[in-house]
């Protein structure tokens, strides 16, 4: 289904999402801020003509530019409007007859030097209606008109925007009896004269004045609500005026959550290179494998006339089988981000906007729990979180999340503050995770190192460059990435203090203890010292990771928002694995964690914890205060949530294999979800199969969990060929990924010139 003309179906078609929100057919709207229209409508002149129904439309639109306004003057008369300080001058014209002064008026605008208007707004016909008493000689008299005036709008829409207002119904019963005569049947013939009259002009005219109808069906749904059944209510005004806003300044202001009547962008170079490169990997691989064919069907096993014996094929060497891998791998990966560029940059598909309900949040969340549930099994080790229990942990965690982010529940503030904690729980997962590897195995080599790195950052490098955006717009990899360095600094660096070395002597615990008071003092300073901050992250190249909109804002509000809970997390592991030492715990199948009173007495504590914090970021007022607090009462849940799960041995013995199974590919979901399941960079809603909302999101869902496996899987074969063991062959590697990402800069620092 293709998306089509979005400015043509957000002038006349579209639904409401609830009772407030309208939801254009195919494409998204943007709500635009009192700077937002400013800054689009600098230096502009707009026009509105028409009668007491545009003059609604006419405040509504000059509150979204100062909301100050207040609708006073001559009812009956001209009003003009100015906001000096952006040169913004919108004036509304009396004309409530479509007649020969309105024709003087716009005629006026079209001979000689004249300023034109930037924009114009026409619509009347009710006063038409009311003064004839509805006769059949004054809609003959109204086309007249019309055709008359066509011409003249058709040529001022060469060089301005032009809008013909279609009339909105009335609710016929709250009419007064003077206006009685002004039925809906009757407004119908008066659309249907001027729909026909100015599309029969727009054939014979390259220009095109715009039939603004979407107006009729938002005073369907809501005219019932009108004071006087002629005058729509508040709703449908404000509604049309940010219809008008996004129609004009989506083109210019290009938000990301207004895909309506924006171009398709054009390529990059960084992009066009891309095309390029997987394009070759597709046909090299087509060549290679149409080679070893014809290979196989030349040595394929024939009986030899000597000796009887079958002779087996040749086996190609593992030079070929690698570079087979290696374009196989780019191959997929070129047909997978070619869905993703026409996904979310090509205006193939339709977007929508989010709309949250508590239904469209929570009936899905107790779906994934019992399907999570039913799908029980027995873990292979009964250890405090397990390999098993962990990914079990991480699956259930980002399917909770991509229905957060679906639903648009970030409205919800008690849903957002718990959601704030998985994602804190991501991380709390990466300081313990790391730093038990690091403090088990003492492993600080270089491979290990180019591994992780390689399997965070492979996706996401790649859509940036196929996607056109920045590293840290994908913000958790550029977060667990940091992180993640900042754990192998602290045990690398000198004294490395590992659990072989802490066995022969005690002091070595103080020795790591002291190095994570000096972590911590790090992060303290750090998040009160917004200018250190900035300025370490400024440095080019970091800069060129870390900016958002040409700052790094963004990133450190991400950083400052869960700055302890990795922390906590290798925290709890020194603590954890001391124990686990010490024999201090039990972790055998079906036994508690500790003795039944201690056990009983930490459950209980962590219960009510648990609780209490569910209770207070339920009663969070204020989202400023609460983020303020999160970073240091999160891991309370945490913790909570890790005692409740460990401290029973049946517990601890069983877990989820459907949780699990997402959990394996949870980054390659969270990152993908950002443009084949979501749409607009986040924003919006993907819509394959317009006008059957379910059915497009199994579909949709369907194709992004294969797509996200997909590159789960193509990420683990090219980690392997590009991050070898061998140190050597490493080390050339890490060279041509150095000249990779200097060439990336290069062709960067190119595209940003070309722009300014």
């Amino acid at each position: 289904f293709k998306g089509g003309d979005t400015c043509e179906y957000l002038l006349s078609s579209g639904r409401f999402l609830g009772e407030k929100v309208w939801q254009p057919h195919s494409c998204m709207m943007h709500k635009y801020k009192n700077s937002e229209a400013k800054n689009c409508l600098v230096d502009k002149h707009i026009v509105f003509i028409g009668d007491s129904r545009i003059r609604q439309l006419f405040y509504s639109f000059i509150k979204l530019i100062n909301p100050q306004v207040k609708e006073e003057g001559n009812k009956h008369g001209n009003i003009p409007f100015e906001d000096k300080s952006a040169s913004i001058k919108v004036d509304f014209l009396w004309y409530p007859e479509v007649n020969g002064s309105m024709r003087q008026r716009i005629k006026s605008w079209t001979e000689g030097s004249v300023a034109k208007p930037h924009v114009i707004v026409v619509g009347a016909a009710t006063w038409s209606i009311k003064i004839h008493n509805g006769s059949n000689e004054a809609l003959t008299q109204y086309k007249i008109n019309i055709t008359s005036i066509a011409p003249l709008l058709e040529k001022l829409a060469k060089s301005s925007d032009v809008y013909w207002v279609l009339q909105d119904p009335v609710y016929e019963d709250m009419l007064s009896d003077s206006r009685k005569m002004i039925t809906n049947e009757k407004i119908d013939a008066y659309n249907e004269a001027a729909v026909r009259i100015l599309n029969s002009s727009s054939r014979n005219s390259k220009a095109k004045v715009k039939v603004f109808s979407v107006s009729k069906l938002i005073a369907q749904e809501t005219i019932m609500k009108s004071a006087d059944g002629l005058h729509v209510p508040e709703l449908s005004r404000d509604t049309n005026a940010m219809i008008l806003m996004n129609v004009y300044c989506n083109k210019i202001m290009k938000p990301i959550d207004g895909s309506c009547c924006q171009p398709e962008p054009p390529l990059t170079l960084i992009q066009k290179l891309a095309f390029c490169f997987f394009t070759l990997s597709i046909i090299g691989y087509l060549i290679i494998n149409l080679i070893h064919r014809n290979n196989f069907r030349k040595n394929k096993s024939c009986t030899d006339l000597e000796s009887g014996e079958e002779k087996k094929p040749a086996i190609s060497t593992p030079n070929v089988s690698t570079l087979e891998m290696l374009l196989h791998s780019f191959c997929k990966l070129g047909l997978i981000m070619t869905y993703f560029y026409l996904c979310d940059r090509a205006n193939l598909f339709m977007k929508e906007n989010k709309f949250y309900t508590h239904s469209s949040f929570f009936i899905p969340i107790v779906y994934i729990l019992v399907l999570g549930v039913f799908y029980t099994e027995n873990t292979k080790e009964t250890k405090v979180l397990n390999r098993e229990q962990t990914d079990e942990w991480k699956g259930w965690m980002q399917l909770v999340i991509l229905i957060y982010h679906i639903s648009g529940a970030s409205t919800f503030l008690p849903v957002y503050m718990h959601i704030r904690v998985l994602v804190a729980a991501y991380l709390f997962q990466t300081g313990y995770g790391h730093f038990s590897y690091f403090w088990i195995k003492g492993d600080f080599g270089v491979y290990r190192v180019c591994q992780v790195l390689f399997r965070l950052n492979f996706l996401v490098v790649v859509l940036c460059i196929v996607m056109d955006r920045p590293y840290q717009f994908y913000y958790f990899v550029p977060l667990v990435t940091v992180w993640f360095m900042i754990i192998y600094a602290t045990l690398a660096i000198w004294p490395q203090v590992v659990q072989k070395k802490a066995n022969g002597n005690c002091l070595w615990h103080f020795g790591l203890l002291l190095k994570l008071i000096c972590l911590l003092t790090c992060i303290y300073f750090l998040s009160y010292s917004q200018g250190a901050f900035e300025k370490i992250f400024s440095f080019w190249p970091l800069s060129k990771c870390f900016e958002l909109n040409g700052n790094v804002y963004e990133w450190w509000f991400r950083w400052k928002l869960d700055r302890y809970v990795v922390f906590h997390g290798m925290l709890f592991a020194f603590i954890y694995l001391a124990l686990q030492k010490r024999q201090m715990i039990s972790e055998g199948k079906g036994d508690p964690l500790f003795s039944n009173r201690v056990s009983n007495v930490l459950l209980f504590i962590s219960i009510v914890s648990f609780l209490t914090y569910s209770v207070w970021a339920s009663s969070c007022k204020n989202k400023t205060e609460c983020n303020e607090l999160h970073p240091s009462v999160s891991v309370v849940q945490i913790l909570a949530f890790i005692l409740i799960r460990n401290i029973p041995g049946y517990v601890r013995s069983v877990y989820s294999s459907f949780f699990a199974w997402f959990g394996k590919i949870s980054l390659e979901l969270f990152i993908c979800q950002y443009h084949i399941w979501l749409a607009a960079d986040t924003k919006g809603i993907l819509v394959l199969i317009p006008g059957y909302p379910m059915f497009n999101v199994l579909v949709s869902t369907f194709i992004f969990v294969c797509v996200a496996h997909e590159i789960s899987q193509i990420t683990n074969d090219l980690a392997q060929i590009v991050v070898p063991k061998d140190n050597s062959t490493l080390l050339k590697r890490l060279l041509c990924i150095a000249g990779f990402f200097s060439g990336l800069l290069l062709f960067s620092a190119m595209q940003d010139q070309s722009r300014h």
